[in-house]
């Protein structure tokens, strides 16, 4: 990403949720991991590239424990309240980059999972550079395994039949667009009750085409207990620069 970019870039991380999948009374962008919390991994990579200018958090109305963090007083961070669905609260972040970039016409915004602590630099540097400009892009993964589709039969799931996973890819964060058509996807997806889980699925409701950028198997998502320890794993590994 060259430092002289016309562009302006500000990134959004919704940290709203309370990750009842871990069975945890803990939000877990709160769980220790290697001497710091979960969300300051993740907020570490985006902070590291000079090139954006600012980064929303986006937290639960009941949170107390962000404040307390070393990280929460750095100068590119704007804390802000987000909603009950994941797009409510990247509407929210994406309110205060609109009022915070009002003097720029070209905005692009960077969304990223605040479970998501092993994201590397060159690999934001990377979607930034491959990203198209109108379609933006995000950060993902070709399948390797032999993907199945499966139904319910009798309690329990069965094979219907094998799909060719040469087609399909693992969604990851940072995903990248436009602040103006992010907002309008997100919006239109609301006014019509249209349920999505990530920025590219509204952006697809949009009728765009998102740019696939090949991501890192290190960029996980910590959803489970067991998902910890990989997690220290692959900060360890980038530790020693493997």
């Amino acid at each position: 990403m060259s430092q002289n970019s016309p562009a302006r870039y500000w990134a959004v991380l919704p940290a709203a949720g309370g990750g009842t999948r871990m069975g945890l009374a803990r939000p877990k962008q709160y769980l220790p991991l290697k001497g710091r919390a979960l969300i300051e991994w993740s907020l570490g990579a985006l902070l590291e590239c000079g090139w954006i200018d600012g980064i929303v958090v986006v937290l639960a109305k009941s949170d107390q424990e962000f404040a307390t963090l070393p990280v929460a007083g750095h100068p590119k961070l704007v804390v802000t309240t987000g909603g009950a669905a994941r797009a409510d609260s990247v509407l929210a972040g994406l309110k205060i980059v609109a009022a915070r970039t009002r003097s720029f016409t070209d905005v692009h915004v960077l969304v990223h999972d605040a479970a998501r602590p092993c994201l590397d630099v060159a690999a934001v540097e990377q979607l930034a550079d491959e990203a198209d400009d109108k379609h933006g892009g995000l950060l993902a993964l070709p399948c390797t395994d032999t993907l199945k589709r499966g139904k319910q039969a009798g309690g329990s799931s069965r094979v219907v039949e094998t799909v060719d996973r040469a087609f399909y890819w693992r969604a990851q964060t940072p995903q990248l667009f436009r602040l103006d058509l992010l907002t309008q996807a997100l919006e239109e997806c609301r006014a019509r009750d249209v349920t999505v889980t990530d920025e590219a699925s509204a952006m697809e409701c949009a009728g765009f085409h998102p740019r696939l950028v090949r991501g890192r198997e290190s960029n996980i998502k910590v959803t489970f207990p067991e998902d910890l320890p990989l997690a220290e794993f692959w900060l360890s590994q980038k530790e020693r620069g493997a």
